[in-house]
């Protein structure tokens, strides 16, 4: 997915004062962008980045759209890694280091830019994963800034290669970062978590994450925490060392994330992000200019934004 330049999500935010767990809470308006309905809960007006996280987007094909299909034709990065999980429906990724690779819900594919990438995002060719409904994740961590020159990579984890547990009606899949007595294999250029948590309806779970900055998404469902009410679509950035139990009458589906703070502030515009606006710049000049490199067998690509 892409980021629009020179324009800030359209979120709700609220600071508590009356739990001392919680500190922003996150609404983002869901947009429509070719056949999605996307939220982008990060970055925000209160709330630009939770650990190396500065971006974040929840993803899933618009109903009322003829074409249920994901067509991002190839596109520049640099600065972050991208994280992309899905919880339905099938993503090939292409990219102009040669990889081809097939995602499908519970895996994991981990892309860091460095100086600079291109990929595409689309629905598989097969007819029968193509026409799976999608929903999913995507985002971005930005990369410290001794790295953010660093050679382009790749990653692919499959589901059974992922550390988890399931215990009184909750089920934990570590993707990233160590969480619940669990290390993910998923090797990370800072100090960094996603987790995936499902809560059965009627259950509870402790949320055993030691990192400075730490949130939650609601997925699906709902969930209570400290006697408020979080529903899907919201955000909810926590204070540090705030001691947090979720719970949940319904059922509900939660990704938590975060890390140690940014070694700084980053820029961001359209796919890039850096500590330094001149790397912007020259990032801008490459695309256009050709010198980034090419997804091999795809002629197409997204133009620079005006």
């Amino acid at each position: 997915m892409s980021w629009l330049p020179d324009s800030e999500p359209h979120c709700r935010q609220k600071k508590s004062n009356t739990k001392e767990a919680v500190d922003v809470i996150i609404t983002p308006n869901s947009r429509d962008l070719e056949g999605f309905s996307v939220r982008r809960a990060l970055p925000s007006v209160e709330c630009r980045a939770v650990g190396p996280f500065v971006f974040f987007d929840h993803m899933e094909a618009n109903e009322s759209s003829p074409e249920k299909g994901l067509a991002v034709k190839p596109h520049p990065h640099i600065g972050l890694s991208t994280l992309t999980y899905l919880y339905e429906g099938s993503i090939v990724h292409r990219d102009s280091l040669g990889f081809k690779q097939l995602i499908r819900p519970g895996a994991v594919n981990w892309m860091t830019a460095g100086r600079g990438i291109v990929h595409s995002e689309r629905s598989p060719e097969s007819s029968d994963l193509a026409s799976q409904q999608l929903m999913g994740l995507q985002v971005w961590a930005a990369l410290p800034k001794e790295m953010e020159q660093c050679a382009p990579s790749f990653t692919h984890y499959s589901t059974s290669s992922l550390p988890e547990f399931s215990a009184s009606g909750a089920f934990v899949r570590v993707v990233a970062g160590d969480c619940f007595g669990l290390h993910a294999k998923l090797t990370t250029p800072s100090p960094l978590f996603f987790v995936d948590i499902q809560l059965e309806p009627n259950s509870c779970l402790q949320l055993d994450i030691e990192y400075t900055e730490r949130a939650f998404y609601v997925v699906s469902g709902s969930v209570e925490v400290d006697s408020v009410l979080y529903s899907v679509g919201e955000m909810v950035v926590l204070k540090p060392d705030a001691e947090i139990m979720l719970k949940t009458q319904t059922g509900v589906s939660i990704v938590a994330i975060g890390g140690e703070p940014l070694d700084g502030p980053r820029h961001i515009w359209w796919n890039f992000v850096a500590t330094d606006r001149q790397l912007i710049e020259q990032a801008k000049a490459d695309w256009q200019a050709g010198r980034f490199g090419h997804v091999p067998g795809d002629s197409e690509f997204v133009p620079l934004p005006s």
